[in-house]
């Protein structure tokens, strides 16, 4: 994509409605508007609040958005120009359940209230493989504390990947934290219990890992 399209994106952001763009000095300073009051003054009413971490162009939280019109999604990104095209979508799709907010993952307990959210989806996270990378894999320890302050006691948290690195990084640290494992697959479309959710959505690098002949994998888990 040329500079010209990101920066005319940028600029369409800007006049979204949807979509929020807090400062890294507002988040670390506390001082962030809808911290704790997503639900309250965001989309004005009481309904649960899901987050979709690396959320990309958006795709989940538009497809979950029109599935469930009586919860509220937040897709989390750094990447404006990419949230644009589900920001629009939500937009011009008269979606009122669905939010975008630009920022880095790792403050997510700084953009959410203590056990504000009631379930998280992870979403094709890049895995990091390198072991100098560890620190930025989205469910690493550190990353898992700050899910567990902002969720709700049972919230569930799913991870969708194709990374076969990432599912089995994934299922060692739950486990050797104790964590429950609710739902765990290596191939979702060779499974007959795959949740819809899970199968009935799929986004577009989804669709390329499928093409290339990528096993798409599954784990849903409470602390």
């Amino acid at each position: 994509m040329g500079s010209k399209n990101k920066l005319k994106r940028f600029e369409e952001n800007e006049t979204f409605h949807n979509v929020v763009q807090p400062t890294r000095e507002e988040l670390l300073s506390g001082s962030f508007e809808f911290r704790g009051k997503w639900s309250e003054k965001f989309f004005k009413n009481n309904n649960p609040l899901v987050l979709e971490l690396g959320c990309g162009r958006g795709e989940y939280s538009i497809n979950l958005a029109q599935r469930y019109p009586d919860k509220n999604f937040l897709g989390v990104d750094i990447k404006g120009d990419r949230f644009w095209r589900g920001a629009k979508a939500a937009i011009e799709g008269n979606l009122t359940n669905v939010g975008f907010i630009r920022a880095q993952i790792e403050l997510v307990d700084l953009m959410c209230g203590e056990n504000e959210v009631d379930e998280i989806w992870i979403t094709f996270p890049d895995p990091q493989i390198k072991y100098r990378r560890t620190k930025h894999r989205m469910t690493n320890p550190d990353f898992l504390a700050k899910y567990k302050k902002i969720l709700r006691p049972d919230g569930p948290i799913h991870l969708k990947t194709d990374s076969e690195f990432m599912h089995g990084y994934t299922l060692g640290i739950l486990e050797g934290f104790g964590i429950e494992i609710e739902h765990s697959q290596h191939d979702i479309y060779k499974c007959q219990y795959t949740p819809k959710d899970v199968v009935e959505i799929q986004t577009y690098y989804e669709k390329q890992f499928l093409e290339a002949g990528k096993k798409i994998t599954y784990i849903r888990f409470k602390f």
